[in-house]
């Protein structure tokens, strides 16, 4: 299942000594799938663009997790893109994601994400048609995976999943009707008075249930 590959990750992660699973770029078997492109585990501080260009009118999934990233500016020239994967680099709330339409999976957890709001904002206009966000392991995603509590939780999937309303999977949990519509009724439309309200208590972490900083 999607959801076991997603805590099997999340489990590399915290393991330093994972042997990496992806294939190696330049391998055979990598070259076989020209809408497939792994670069995880290299170490990486920059993204190749040289080589993932190569295969810019193919490319659907790019792995580039388990690096040391921190800018994916130029993968807007990727129109075929559909899946990105961006787990343990260091990314913050402040990435500057480039526009991506045909984007549908972003999984980026275990980074450097400390501001919801801002981070649920870029993904909202830069991924309209996303329907799969991971973001487990990061300070602004509470769970059992960095101590949050089951309240910050789910204060925190209502917000995310009335911000982007796309969404058929949040993190390890698909995204229930009765969910949506009572995420709809907390956080309503931007801009209303309690909406807002409800916002400045995740951008500012003013109660016991958020626990969200503005540091980025």
């Amino acid at each position: 299942m999607w959801w076991r590959r997603v805590v099997g990750r999340m489990e590399e992660c915290e393991n330093s000594g994972a042997e990496p699973e992806a294939l190696a770029p330049g391998s055979p078997a990598a070259e076989l799938d020209l809408t497939r492109l792994s670069f995880a585990y290299q170490g990486l501080l920059e993204i190749p663009y040289n080589i993932i260009f190569e295969q810019r009118d193919t490319l659907e999934i790019l792995d580039l997790s388990y690096n040391l990233l921190d800018d994916p500016a130029l993968l807007g020239e990727l129109e075929r893109l559909s899946t990105l994967i961006l787990d343990c680099n260091n990314y913050s709330a402040h990435v500057k994601f480039p526009y991506i339409p045909n984007l549908t999976t972003l999984w980026i957890n275990k980074n450097k994400i400390r501001n919801l709001p801002i981070i649920v904002d870029e993904i909202r206009r830069k991924f309209p048609n996303i329907k799969l966000l991971s973001m487990m392991n990061n300070e602004a995603a509470p769970s059992y995976f960095n101590g949050g509590s089951l309240t910050q939780y789910i204060d925190y999937r209502q917000y995310v999943i009335s911000q982007i309303p796309s969404l058929h999977v949040l993190d390890d949990t698909e995204v229930q009707e009765t969910e949506r519509e009572h995420a709809r009724k907390t956080y309503r439309v931007q801009g209303t008075r309690e909406g807002s309200k409800k916002r400045e208590k995740l951008r500012h972490g003013t109660t016991a249930a958020h626990h969200f900083t503005t540091l980025s």
